[in-house]
């Protein structure tokens, strides 16, 4: 029988394999389907490896959140959230809560998906309002309308004249990545266009903005496999 080991809560199983090749413990995670796997190099005892994935808890469950999923979002699904995670567990009671990452969710379990996706979608307008106010103030700008929808081509749009638009799942990116595409979308009001000037206004707001650019061009897919049921609009 293949050795494993379960840890946190709620807990994730972790599968081990050994290795007389290995010369240090590594850690996986598959992109879809199988679950983590660490690589124990020849003699490294049990108690080792479960005080190294104790260490790692929070970068397991962080790439266990943004890799592919197919499943509706329900009762013990991680989401990513900011820079942390988002636990979704079923509740008594009328009220959705959020306390130490675990969001609790009553009522039927067929409409949890749509709840927790409405929720997710609150604190993403709550987060973009402020954060374009933030940013308009700088360039002594004054936004139009701000809205929140669920494209699959973009994250965020500027109009000639000034609406804003973002994508709520950005609330599921981390903390930089977010505020860099709402000052992305700001410096169009200066901007509206992507020319070098445009870029300037960018780094103004934003100075290390290649960083989380790269991030959302190579992750930002994953963003979209977390399903929801109906879309919200």
């Amino acid at each position: 029988m293949a050795e494993a080991i379960r840890i946190g809560d709620p807990a994730i199983e972790i599968s081990l394999r050994r290795s007389g090749r290995a010369r240090r413990m590594t850690l996986r995670v598959a992109q879809v389907g199988a679950g983590p796997t660490l690589t124990l190099p020849p003699g490294v005892p049990v108690a080792k490896a479960r005080a190294f994935l104790s260490d790692h808890e929070g970068w397991l469950r962080r790439h266990m959140a943004a890799r592919p999923v197919g499943a509706v979002v329900g009762d013990g699904t991680v989401l990513p959230f900011g820079d942390r995670t988002l636990t979704i567990r079923a509740a008594a009671g009328r009220a959705m809560v959020h306390q130490e990452g675990v969001l609790a969710v009553p009522g039927p379990a067929e409409g949890h998906a749509a709840r927790v996706a409405a929720w997710l979608r609150e604190e993403a307008r709550r987060a973009c309002v402020a954060a374009v106010d933030r940013h308009a103030a700088r360039l002594g700008l004054k936004p139009g309308r701000i809205s929140l929808r669920d494209p699959r081509s973009r994250w965020g749009s500027c109009t000639a004249s000034g609406d804003l638009m973002f994508s709520w799942r950005l609330v599921m990116a981390p903390a930089a990545v977010f505020d860099y595409v709402v000052a992305h979308e700001v410096a169009h009001l200066a901007e509206l266009n992507h020319s070098p000037r445009f870029w300037a206004v960018v780094r103004r707001l934003f100075p290390d903005y290649e960083r989380p650019r790269d991030w959302l061009r190579r992750n930002g897919a994953a963003l979209h496999t977390h399903h929801f049921g109906g879309r919200p609009g």
